[in-house]
């Protein structure tokens, strides 16, 4: 599935593309996800996307600093 952009998608349509994406499997040790995200969820750490403040690789971008 493509990124929804911003202006052709709605905030649950987004939600559930960040969900599908990084699925929580609840095996830290395995998965690294969190450690990716600083601490966070992937919907917290993609919060500005979902929200639609921000497109999705820009926030990627700034989550790899």
């Amino acid at each position: 599935m493509d990124v929804p952009k911003i202006a052709e998608s709605d905030r649950e349509q987004r939600e559930q593309y960040i969900k599908d994406r990084f699925p929580c499997i609840a095996d830290c040790d395995m998965c690294g996800l969190c450690a990716a995200f600083h601490g966070k969820t992937a919907e917290l750490a993609y919060q500005e996307y979902i929200r639609g403040e921000k497109e999705f690789m820009q926030v990627s971008e700034e989550l790899r600093q």
